[in-house]
């Protein structure tokens, strides 16, 4: 079941990318995952519901690079450059994706799914800042699970606003995560070298 499942959201990211979130139709979806159009009836209600699972794949997708890519001992700098530097590649990398999602779910009944989308992206960042204020490298007045939701929402913004919004420009980019790094440094109480 969950395998049809997954082929829907895959093959609604393929071809809302391609077509648009207008001229898709379910039918394109289905075609294109292989399966009955009832079948997709079974997961979601309309088109427009399958968007918080494709949030949801996206948001797996940057858990899992951050997992693998931050290492849980290393000091919460090398640990903030590694994120910031992981978040700007993977928008660069998903900007149609992130685009498309903007464009919907923003505007639909479904928004209200994304805190529960995003709760292990923020319970993986309220850990890392929990090890941090533990070894007192960051201020220990933070809220650490406030934190992490505004980090991420910054970081992420951030990112978009280069790679959404501005034209893509490389060096821009690098100003941008330089910038962003020495600000959050800053409010989490980091020396800043």
């Amino acid at each position: 079941m969950e395998d049809k499942k997954a082929r829907i959201i895959q093959a609604a990211i393929e071809v809302l990318s391609s077509k648009g979130i207008e001229k898709t139709k379910v039918s394109d979806i289905v075609k294109r995952a292989g399966i009955a159009q009832g079948t997709f009836y079974l997961y979601f209600p309309s088109k427009l519901a399958v968007m918080p699972s494709i949030a949801e794949v996206m948001v797996q997708k940057t858990l899992s690079y951050l997992e693998k890519n931050v290492d849980p001992e290393a000091a919460i700098q090398e640990q903030l450059q590694v994120l910031i530097r992981t978040v700007f590649q993977l928008q660069n990398e998903e900007r149609e994706k992130t685009a498309l999602l903007f464009a919907r779910l923003a505007s639909s009944e479904y928004l209200k799914e994304w805190e529960s989308i995003y709760a292990p992206y923020y319970k993986w960042m309220s850990t890392l800042l929990g090890k941090a204020q533990a070894r007192g490298t960051i201020r220990s007045s933070l809220d650490v699970n406030r934190t992490a939701r505004l980090l991420i929402g910054i970081i992420e913004s951030a990112a978009e606003q280069i790679y959404l919004y501005d034209q893509i420009d490389e060096m821009e980019a690098r100003v941008q995560t330089d910038e962003l790094y020495t600000f959050i440094k800053h409010a989490l109480g980091i020396e800043v070298l």
